[in-house]
């Protein structure tokens, strides 16, 4: 894979061949490492996302919850990267095609498209630091606009709990985990809201699905006590 990888930078197949190695070895922060960087590339490749839930619930087992903080540097990709798999090859047949029946402005609209997105969720990140939730809302909502992704919903849904908009909050992990149904997140933040909008029994039913996947998540074990005592 490294070999592959020196031939062509950043390729998905030997990257992902290379976590699943490092997994089988159980050196999990370089798999989540090469994991994370296969999303950096294209966000939708599920194996992706699923080696990355499960890299995440094996070093939060073994590192505690610093276990983000022992993580190798995670390689940022270049843009030139993402849109080498977006555009046809050479030898394919889109090649030949000409211009007027195949534009080529539109993969790299594509990649611009996602740039911006993950533009605005920064920004959006940055406004919650300083507590401006409000605005961090406005830049999320035009981040999902472009690309709907997993994490910028379950952000919003964190602003829109701070802002005291519960059914907001509800939607957002909704959407968020028919990206990634397993979520912590988005199980978590939707069993808030629920809580707040009183319908008990679906917030007990997400921090149990929660705890399936994280039975020593200190924040869901509190919340259940508190929504069995409701």
């Amino acid at each position: 894979c490294r070999r592959a990888l020196d031939l062509v930078p950043f390729g998905i197949k030997p990257l992902l061949r290379r976590a699943a190695a490092y997994e089988a070895l159980e050196r999990y922060q370089l798999a989540y490492v090469d994991y994370k960087t296969v999303l950096q590339v294209d966000c939708s490749v599920q194996a992706a996302q699923d080696g990355v839930n499960r890299m995440t619930k094996a070093l939060l087992e073994k590192d505690g919850g610093n276990w983000r903080q022992k993580l190798p540097p995670i390689p940022t990709v270049p843009v030139s990267a993402q849109t080498r798999w977006s555009v046809p090859s050479a030898r394919s047949p889109e090649a030949n095609t000409p211009p007027a029946t195949a534009p080529r402005a539109e993969p790299d609209q594509t990649v611009a498209a996602t740039e911006r997105a993950r533009t605005l969720k920064e920004e959006g990140n940055e406004l919650v630091k300083k507590g401006n939730h409000k605005k961090a809302v406005e830049k999320y909502s035009e981040s999902l606009k472009l690309n709907q992704e997993c994490a910028t919903y379950t952000n919003r849904a964190l602003c829109y709990l701070t802002l005291k908009q519960y059914q907001e909050a509800v939607q957002d992990c909704t959407e968020a985990l028919k990206l990634d149904p397993k979520n912590i997140k988005a199980l978590y933040r939707r069993a808030q809201a629920s809580k707040e909008l009183k319908d008990y029994k679906s917030s007990i039913a997400d921090i149990k699905s929660l705890l399936k996947t994280e039975p020593k998540n200190t924040a869901a074990l509190r919340l259940l006590q508190e929504l069995n005592r409701a």
